[in-house]
């Protein structure tokens, strides 16, 4: 049987299935249309502008989430950055941390909405430990998970490279691969760990084996990270056994002196957001919302709460609800703060980085203009440029570029820079661009000014055939534990969200759209900014299991 759809098009589906308003097809508007499964098509993201309609709620309790996972967490998490950080304004929540699993994928959405938002930011990860291999497909993935949250920049730059090189030691996609000794020598001091949800280190030996046995996995990690460095992370997600399982794991907090701290192992924003969250549970298994019932939780809590709410709900544990707050004031920073650092560059004898990057300049722009009698103009330009470059401190940027560029014409290799560098006369006589910045009157500062943040933006387009030999020239030069090339995240198409909804609520790939259009949710739109990786409808044989997914 194959895929028999109606007439309807695939764009108006859409629409109607997420209760958006009509598209208008014109010129400015049409990259917002169907997308189709076309590679070409594409959708730009608009600077972040937040909702004048939030008003924050009084809360007489100062609490921060510590444990909260975005849509980046790929079918596990069901909200986007932005919707929970305004949840959180909107909760006067004192700080949010974003946890998602094995990366830090969404932070950079998540900070632009909460510094336009005013609320601070924690970053942090759920580490996922023991993987026996990729765990898409599995109604309750294996392994183990450790919580961790970034003390500061440095603590956010070290645990970026321990992800980094899971990432690279698993061999596979969605198979991280870290040594638990390792990642404490590489992160003690650095970060504070919480015990996390119930697939965490002490939860999970508790579960299994009572206090007997929770208690050596609580000293394990009291000692791989420092006694100041561990707190004992207490949930409360509606079963049945939450208290009984709080009340052992404050009990085991006491007997090793470590502080309790109240989380809400977010996975939505708002309590509306637990019906999605149950089909995206049902996409990542490869199972109907029915063959998944035994392993979907109880209750639909798993969202933002207020610091009052929260201090209901923990009332019997004093002060975890504001130690939370606690350590959200003390582990809060602005990842504007994270900045690369760029490796030495090889310089000429007796230079320092911005004199040999003038010396160069000067030999380029004697072949591309001549002597400084002949074009006092573009010199005069070339020493305004090079004097910004000195103040912003950039000069092994350009050094780096140059480098390449060089390379890729001494292997006769087509290397061509292009964007808003073809704005800079430095950038024409290094023989990074080929178009006379100081003839068109360009404007620099449209490409460097001390107003824009960071880097400049200088793009390479390199022939296809011969790309990789510039690639191999990078990781020789810098080593391949200091290069890394940039991942796209790639919004879920509306034609696959569609079809793996509709498996999702029980409908084979051979029914007729009208029966998904039935059935479908009217509280929740289509699914964005999740990943393009298509799935699958393999039902389990065994539907009896009751064991919770991992919220």
């Amino acid at each position: 049987m194959g895929w028999h759809p109606s007439d309807l098009p695939w764009s108006e589906f859409e629409r109607r299935l997420s209760g958006t308003a009509p598209l208008v097809a014109d010129p400015v508007t049409i990259e917002y249309g169907d997308g189709s499964d076309a590679p070409s098509w594409m959708r730009s993201r608009p600077r972040y502008e937040p909702p004048s309609k939030i008003v924050p709620q009084p809360s007489t309790v100062d609490y921060a989430e510590l444990h909260c996972h975005t849509n980046f967490s790929f079918l596990d998490g069901a909200s986007q950055p932005e919707e929970l950080a305004e949840e959180a304004y909107r909760l006067s929540l004192k700080g949010l941390a974003v946890t998602d699993h094995d990366g830090f994928y969404g932070v950079v959405r998540f900070s632009a909405a909460a510094q336009e938002l005013g609320l601070p930011t924690i970053f942090g990860a759920e580490l996922s430990l023991d993987l026996p291999g990729p765990q898409n497909g599995e109604p309750d993935p294996a392994g183990r998970h450790l919580l961790v949250l970034a003390r500061g920049p440095e603590g956010y730059s070290r645990l970026s490279r321990v992800i980094s090189l899971a990432q690279l030691a698993g061999g596979e996609k969605g198979r991280p691969v870290y040594d638990l000794d390792e990642v404490a020598k590489t992160l003690a001091g650095h970060v504070l760990v919480l015990t996390g949800c119930r697939k965490g280190h002490v939860p999970a030996a508790l579960r299994e084996g009572g206090t007997a046995a929770a208690a050596p996995e609580l000293a394990r990690l009291a000692t791989l990270f420092g006694g100041d460095s561990v707190a004992v992370e207490l949930t409360q997600h509606g079963y049945p056994d939450d208290d009984e399982r709080n009340d052992a794991l404050a009990e085991l907090a006491r007997r090793y002196r470590l502080p309790t701290v109240a989380t809400g192992n977010v996975h939505y924003a708002e309590p509306g957001g637990h019906r999605l969250a149950q089909a995206l549970a049902a996409v990542r298994a490869r199972r109907s919302l029915d063959e998944l019932d035994g392993w979907l939780p109880a209750t639909g809590i798993a969202h933002l709460r207020s610091g009052d709410e929260m201090a209901a709900r923990f009332a019997a544990y004093p002060g975890a609800v504001t130690r939370a707050a606690a350590f959200g004031a003390e582990l809060a920073f602005d990842l504007n703060l994270v900045a690369p650092r760029l490796p030495d560059c090889e310089v000429g004898e007796g230079h320092t980085e911005m004199s040999w990057l003038r010396h160069l300049t000067e030999q380029g722009a004697l072949r591309r203009y001549g002597t400084r009698a002949a074009r006092p103009d573009a010199y005069r330009q070339l020493d305004h440029e090079l004097d910004m470059v000195e103040k912003l401190g950039f000069p092994g940027y350009f050094l780096i570029v140059h480098d390449i560029v060089e390379f890729c014409r001494g292997e006769n290799i087509y290397c061509q820079g292009r964007g808003s560098a073809a704005n800079s006369a430095v950038c024409y006589a290094l023989g990074i661009t080929n178009v006379d910045a100081v003839r068109w009157e360009l404007l620099f500062e449209r490409f460097l000014a001390p107003e824009r943040d960071g880097l400049p933006d200088i793009d390479l387009d390199i022939e296809s055939d011969r790309r990789e030999e510039a690639i191999q020239h990078v990781y020789r030069k810098y080593d391949r534990h200091h290069t890394a090339q940039v991942a796209n995240v790639i919004a879920y198409r509306p034609r696959s969200a569609v079809r793996d909804m509709a498996r999702a609520f029980g409908f084979s790939a051979s029914r007729s759209t009208t029966g998904v259009r039935q059935r479908w949710p009217t509280s929740t739109t289509s699914p964005a900014t999740w990943s393009s990786t298509r799935t699958s409808c393999r039902p389990s044989p065994d539907t009896s299991a009751s064991t919770p997914v991992a919220w």
